[in-house]
């Protein structure tokens, strides 16, 4: 509810369930498996670059087309934008080791 969403009895509480758990479960599983394959960091490193600067694209949009947040809103843009930022960071650094 503080992001704005609603829970609706069934089939919302369903679709959040599944969007949400499941994706964030799937992203970390991804994110650790450098873990247990240390070849697999660059890969999973490139991989939530890309899924950060997918956020921060679509969070800036809606920036641009919506109106009136709470400030949870920008608290979870701020967080979104560190994440990019340090994942870049964290590619780049492994980019520059690696060779």
């Amino acid at each position: 509810e503080k992001v704005g969403l609603s829970r609706q009895p069934g089939q919302g509480e369903s679709e959040y369930l599944t969007i949400y758990g499941g994706l964030q479960l799937a992203m970390a599983v991804l994110f650790l498996l450098p873990m247990l394959k240390e070849s697999t960091l660059n890969h999973m490193l490139l991989s939530c670059l890309i899924i950060h600067a997918c956020l921060v694209l679509f969070r800036t949009i809606s920036f641009l087309q919506y109106r009136n947040f709470p400030a949870m809103t920008y608290q979870l843009a701020s967080a979104e934008w560190v994440l990019l930022i340090i994942s870049g960071i964290m590619l780049w650094w492994q980019s520059r080791k690696a060779t």
